[in-house]
């Protein structure tokens, strides 16, 4: 008999102990009350989930289905497509003039299953990762479920909610494997430029640690042209996606670069964790980055900025403060201190009684998170002036 068997055992299975501390992502909450107020016949102005309202562009969709047609829906390499990742490498020398090594892309399920390959790849049982707060909720989780732990950097508007090269300093230690930063951020808006984000590479490297990039919302950005932190080098971790800017969030697919010695490690979890990304959504993505397709993204970028320029001066109006400047993403943070004491129960009575769903802050970390909304201009402008004029029947 094992020793083990000799411990008590309930009569059925509990959860193991990361389940119960992995909390819920609170955005998906509001969207499921959103959608039962809307089966009710409720209108709702949807600014709560990032996810953008434009439909997948049509050279996508006409690549995807001619290769549907033929029927030869077949697993490809657990990295993905090599044409796929040949483009990728393209996109990065043409648009950025940084070389690639096509070796060094995986294509992943997704940003998620991007982030959750570097995390297991560099994770041990007990290592320190630096993450932002307020940051991307799944970050700290993904550490957590790989038995790392997730140590927050408080991050504030003077400094655009971006950690400093002083902060991680102050806040390294032994077991600290890594930092991650994201550019453009969620759910600020803000960015990491070269003269920011060089100093924080530099802390990391001399640390022997490694430095993770999102660059999830990369191209959506705004009087400030799109850049990548692999113009820094080639040993950060750069994590992208399809869903944002490209517009193919349903398709559930994403990518990793990693440095050179990494691949075979990243593709070793792939085989095991996915077999491989959607066959059918890679082929849909070799038209991502053809000429065509960069006009239809591009003219949305110009949307999205007029969104943006709509919405910031009129929630200011509205009593909203705005300490950082958003120049991508889709976001903006707003502080609603003046409005309510308590963001959370801002964002129900907003659902309940205006019909405009938002995210409060508490999704995105610790540092005064019942002081913020996050507003998503994911929607028409003639949406969010509809919105925007429902927050105002409510909070005047």
């Amino acid at each position: 008999m094992c020793a083990i068997d000799t411990i008590p055992r309930p009569m059925f299975p509990t959860a193991a102990l990361r389940c119960r501390q992995i909390q819920p992502f609170h955005v998906m909450e509001l969207l499921r009350r959103a959608r039962e107020l809307e089966a009710e016949g409720h209108d709702i102005v949807h600014m709560e989930v990032g996810e953008p309202d434009f439909p997948t562009p049509r050279p996508i969709v006409d690549a995807a289905t001619r290769f549907l047609a033929a029927g030869q829906v077949q697993y490809t390499g657990s990295l993905g497509l090599p044409a796929l990742r040949e483009a990728i490498a393209g996109h990065y020398r043409e648009r950025f003039g940084v070389d690639v090594d096509p070796r060094r892309i995986a294509v992943t399920p997704g940003a998620s299953g991007a982030l959750m390959l570097a995390i297991a790849a560099l994770t041990d049982p007990g290592d320190v990762w630096l993450v932002p707060d307020p940051g991307y909720p799944s970050n700290r989780h993904f550490v957590r479920a790989f038995e790392g732990v997730a140590q927050a950097l408080a991050v504030f508007a003077e400094t655009a909610f971006q950690p400093t090269p002083e902060q991680v300093s102050a806040a390294w230690c032994e077991r600290c494997r890594g930092l991650m930063v994201a550019s453009p951020a969620n759910p600020t808006g803000t960015l990491l430029d070269a003269t920011a984000l060089a100093p924080l590479a530099e802390a990391v490297r001399a640390r022997g640690g490694a430095l993770l990039v999102d660059e999830i919302y990369q191209g959506l950005s705004y009087g400030v042209e799109p850049s990548t932190a692999l113009a820094l080098g080639q040993d950060l971790f750069v994590v992208n996606s399809f869903s944002k800017y490209f517009g193919m969030t349903g398709w559930r697919l994403g990518w990793l670069v990693v440095p050179e010695g990494f691949e075979r490690q990243i593709e070793k979890l792939a085989q095991h964790f996915f077999i491989c990304p959607s066959t059918v959504a890679q082929h849909g993505a070799l038209a991502a980055f053809a000429p065509g397709t960069r006009d239809i993204l591009e003219a949305r970028r110009a949307e999205f900025a007029e969104r943006r320029d709509l919405l910031l001066p009129a929630l200011e109006d509205l009593g909203f403060k705005i300490p950082a400047r958003p120049n991508g993403a889709f976001y903006v943070y707003a502080d609603v201190s003046d409005l309510d004491d308590d963001s959370e129960a801002l964002a129900r009575r907003l659902i309940e009684h205006a019909g405009v769903a938002t995210t409060p802050g508490l999704d995105f970390g610790n540092r005064q998170p019942r002081r913020y909304l996050r507003f998503a201009y994911t929607t028409s402008a003639a949406r969010l002036e509809d919105g925007l004029e429902r927050i105002a029947r409510l909070v005047r």
